[in-house]
């Protein structure tokens, strides 16, 4: 179910991650939420916005964007085209099934690996989990304090949630070693 908390999240992290988020692309069917998210940062951002649909990504042009978030239903070819549109350092972030299906998690995560430096899942909010892939920053080791601390309005996203939604158990960390990559 998507909250508030669901929507900060997959907001606030990627843009309190990345050093410079300059130019975000939002796909999704339901994008107003996310949009506002966006919205309550300070920086100059520009935020663009597809449909959840594939063909809308195919025509997004090259290495353009320095944070994707999609709710897009991701395969390879997908996440091929995210690739694609995010440049040198982006990152994406994308809701995923819960840590206990190991099997189809791995698939995602082992593919957004070919293409990113960091993979490493979170909790999104509620129950709900998603990943950020990064091919340049890491979530907790880069985590753009100032900024994070600076947003105003927020129920739920802090500087303090930000890194204890990526602290993964012990089961977790078994049965996803080698597949993350942090």
């Amino acid at each position: 179910m998507k909250d508030f908390r669901y929507n900060e999240m997959m907001v606030h992290v990627p843009l309190c991650t990345h050093k410079e988020p300059n130019n975000v692309l939002i796909i999704s069917s339901d994008a107003a939420p996310l949009v506002a998210e966006v919205q309550k940062h300070i920086d100059d951002i520009s935020c663009d916005v597809i449909s959840a649909d594939a063909n809308a990504l195919r025509e997004v042009e090259d290495n353009k964007y320095d944070v994707v978030i999609s709710e897009l239903e991701h395969d390879a070819a997908v996440l091929a085209h995210i690739s694609r549109v995010l440049n040198e350092e982006g990152l994406v972030v994308l809701p995923v099934s819960p840590l206990k299906n190991v099997d189809e998690n791995s698939t995602t995560f082992s593919i957004l690996g070919k293409y990113a430096k960091i993979v490493m899942p979170f909790r999104s909010g509620g129950c709900t989990t998603a990943v950020l892939a990064s091919k340049e920053y890491h979530p907790t080791a880069d985590i753009i304090l100032n900024r994070a601390d600076l947003l105003d309005s927020l129920e739920y996203y802090n500087s303090d949630i930000h890194p204890a939604s990526f602290a993964m158990g012990n089961d977790v960390r078994k049965n996803y070693k080698g597949i993350i990559k942090n």
